[in-house]
């Protein structure tokens, strides 16, 4: 039976992955992403308003995309695929990024935990590529890695939708939390019709 969460507090963002859209349309079975230290967004809002002789009258406000900014360790793979950093044509273990990279769009998904509440809640961020350009910070003597920092945008699916959530303790369907960040999909979240 599921339980319902009331209160959620998130302290910490956790196992992230991606998943790298495919050039036939379809998506790749989810890859870790690597270690998340801060994230944060903020939705890209229209508004419309509606007048009436000369006056604002009533407005609207519509979500278009949203943007993430996110402070981590990102494996090297996954960086590759989000720049579009490629070894066309060059010897193996040779890569090169320049005028003609363009990263690959993806599906970006981690969770949640409230360790107060013992909660996770399950993200997944639609249509996501960077809004960023490559960027290098490496500090002789430094105490700490440094962290990259990336921006994304992600933009709305098919259905119009641009971010899902699930808390683990409301969902009756294991798949769905088993499938997550595997193969994140419409399909997968989507109430099936009783007959």
């Amino acid at each position: 039976m599921a339980v319902i969460v009331k209160e959620f507090d998130p302290v910490s963002v956790k196992n992230s992955h991606v998943q790298f859209k495919n050039s036939d349309g379809t998506y790749a079975p989810g890859t870790d992403f690597g270690f998340i230290g801060t994230i944060s967004g903020e939705t890209v809002l229209i508004e419309v308003i509606k007048r009436k002789e000369g006056f604002e009258a009533g407005k609207k406000v519509k979500p278009q995309k949203m943007t993430l900014n996110l402070t981590g360790r990102v494996y090297a793979s996954v960086l590759r695929d989000i720049f579009g950093i490629k070894s066309d044509g060059l010897k193996p273990g040779v890569y090169s990024y320049g005028t003609d990279s363009i990263g690959k769009e993806f599906i970006f998904t981690a969770d949640e935990i409230d360790d107060f509440e013992e909660v996770t809640k399950l993200t997944a961020y639609m249509n996501c590529r960077t809004a960023s350009g490559l960027t290098v910070s490496i500090e002789n003597g430094a105490s700490e890695v440094a962290e990259i920092s990336l921006t994304l945008e992600c933009y709305p699916d098919d259905q119009g939708q641009i971010k899902y959530e699930a808390f683990v303790s409301e969902l009756d369907d294991t798949t769905v939390s088993q499938q997550w960040h595997s193969a994140f999909t419409r399909e997968l979240v989507e109430a099936v019709p009783t007959p």
